[in-house]
């Protein structure tokens, strides 16, 4: 067995440990990046999250992937992540984000196995809002293309799928209340409803958005700002509805539990009219509750999608083959009809929560974070010695690394 010695030193980058541990070949890495972080436990989004810059770019571990993020998803619950609803115990800082779409620019060695460099990925793990994530290869889920319409079936997509088909249980011929409908989640609340045969009603608050609920089968959409929610259920749907998918919370949820039919069933998958608020909540007729259920036969039951991540694959698999075979429309919006234009790098995040926020979206709110601007390599051995695009210079990728990880110093005898 060879011994090691400490003697003279010179720096030698072992590029057969890499192997072992890194496969960043072909990929240009820059060490520094750019990234959204709670600093501040608060539902203000623009008051918890700073943007912050020259962070360094994570190396992944023997079962990770190194991921360029192209899609990020702005999701209701990220002002939730962001005031620290979901994990009392949370202290900042922490990386806010939640989902996204992008490229394996670098991976371990057991990662390897399932995924290689430049392989397109979906992801739903916390840290997305950065040019780069660590994400760990278990999660990561193989799509064709880096397409935005991929990201939307991550978190909206699957919290439809699993919950109507584990609570739901849709049937032909069974009325389906979708409130919110034409937002990220409702848009496949509607189409799955509709799929399984059932009569869709969706609440919406535009004339645009009942136009989009039309085209992907909604039989009755309902523009709130121009009708009364109440008053359509109970004049055209006498008998009450049999499931209610129920995202908005307060008043909504009042007028829902109201609909109900006979053994009725309410899915509560968010009461987002509450976020905003310092509880987190928006008042609903509690009181009357128990009579009203119990009058009825009917029930109420919730739905955290991280409670049901054993069908979280499976139901991915699903939506990718129905995306794939026509059977579903994922609507995209990013920002197009913003006073501002399209959300386009990390610090439009801010305004598409509060695009979100004011109700204007259509589907699933998504910002796209293109490839690196074109500035100086700064690498010592750069011999391009003009301007180049920075995931175009491989020599900064080999450097920096070697740097960071494989320059071992040491003597052999």
């Amino acid at each position: 067995m060879q011994r090691l010695a400490l003697a003279g030193t010179r720096a030698i980058v072992d590029m057969s440990y890499t192997r072992h541990f890194l496969d960043f070949q072909g990929s240009a890495i820059p060490s520094a990046m750019q990234k959204l972080v709670v600093t501040r436990l608060s539902p203000n989004f623009r008051e918890a999250v700073t943007l912050r810059r020259d962070c360094p770019v994570p190396l992944p571990g023997d079962g990770d992937l190194l991921v360029r993020n192209r899609f990020v998803g702005v999701n209701a619950s990220d002002i939730n992540y962001s005031a620290g609803r979901y994990d009392p115990s949370v202290k900042t800082p922490f990386d806010a984000g939640l989902e996204g779409v992008g490229e394996v620019v670098a991976l371990g060695l057991s990662a390897s196995a399932a995924f290689t460099v430049g392989q397109a990925v979906a992801y739903m793990a916390p840290g997305s809002f950065a040019e780069y994530t660590v994400v760990p290869a278990r999660v990561a889920i193989p799509v064709p293309a880096l397409k935005p319409e991929y990201l939307t079936l991550l978190v909206s997509g699957t919290t439809a799928y699993i919950s109507l088909k584990e609570l739901g249980e849709l049937s032909e011929g069974k009325k389906v209340l979708v409130t919110a409908a034409a937002g990220g989640t409702g848009q496949f609340a509607v189409q799955l409803a509709k799929n399984a045969k059932c009569h869709v009603i969706g609440t919406c608050s535009s004339a645009e958005k009942s136009a989009f609920l039309k085209s992907v089968g909604c039989d009755r959409p309902i523009n709130y700002n121009a009708e009364h929610v109440g008053t359509v259920l109970k004049q055209e749907y006498p008998q009450g509805v049999d499931v209610v998918y129920e995202s908005v919370g307060g008043a909504m949820f009042d007028l829902a539990v109201d609909a109900l039919s006979t053994r009725g069933r309410l899915i509560v998958i968010g009461f987002v009219s509450g976020y905003q608020t310092p509880t987190g909540l928006s008042p609903v007729k509690a009181g009357t509750l128990p009579a009203k259920l119990l009058k009825k036969s009917a029930s109420i039951q919730g739905f955290f999608l991280n409670h049901y991540l054993p069908e979280f694959r499976g139901a991915m698999d699903h939506l990718l083959k129905m995306y794939a075979g026509g059977e579903l429309v994922c609507q995209v919006d990013t920002g197009g009809l913003s006073a501002e234009g399209r959300f386009t790098g990390l610090e439009s995040i801010f305004r598409a929560v509060d695009y979100m926020y004011m109700r204007k979206n259509t589907g699933k709110i998504v910002v796209e974070l293109p490839p690196s601007v074109n500035r100086v390599c700064q690498t010592a051995s750069c011999k391009a010695g003009t301007e180049v695009t920075l995931d175009e210079c491989i020599c900064f990728t080999f450097e920096t690394l070697g740097r960071r990880v494989f320059s071992l110093t040491m003597e052999v005898e």
